[in-house]
């Protein structure tokens, strides 16, 4: 029960409807790659980072509920961007939808059970140990609905066609 809920919070969250405004992915809709690795704002990230920041973090609340111990995620908290091209902000997208379809996946798969016990020892926030197995879920679920927000932001930054 708790973790069907949960599953499509993380899916509304990426994909939408949301109730909040555009989803994640919504907000990435018609942008070139150009546009996503802009930095419209100084000192702000650009949509593709935010991309790739997202994509790691989705990955790496899959691999604490698969039983990993807390860690940063793999590719750090702000992979960089590398070369910009369509394919490579293709493949950006693509791995950010792949990364939600597997949390989603591996959040309905958790044992019911096990929801509330703690993850890591002391609280750590940017680390995010010391909650338990669903509010770390709905911290994720909380953090795409951030950077979901930000995007469309920087979208309105940036003038792009479409926002």
């Amino acid at each position: 029960m708790m973790g069907a809920l949960l599953a499509e919070q993380v899916r509304l969250a990426h994909d939408g409807p949301a109730w909040h405004g555009p989803a994640l992915a919504e907000n990435l809709e018609g942008l070139t790659a150009v546009a996503a690795a802009a930095c419209p704002v100084p000192g702000a990230h650009s949509i593709w980072e935010i991309v790739l920041h997202a994509t790691a973090w989705a990955g790496e609340v899959r691999r604490r509920l698969r039983g990993s111990a807390p860690a940063a995620p793999a590719d750090g908290d702000w992979p960089e961007v590398g070369a910009v091209s369509e394919d490579a902000w293709r493949e950006a997208r693509r791995g950010l939808r792949v990364a939600h379809e597997a949390l989603a996946e591996a959040v309905r798969a958790f044992p019911e059970t096990r929801w509330a016990e703690r993850i890591g020892g002391e609280r750590d926030l940017p680390l995010g140990t010391g909650v338990t197995h669903a509010e770390m879920v709905v911290g994720l679920i909380q953090h795409d609905g951030y950077h979901g927000g930000q995007v469309g932001l920087l979208r309105r930054a940036l003038k792009n066609p479409g926002t």
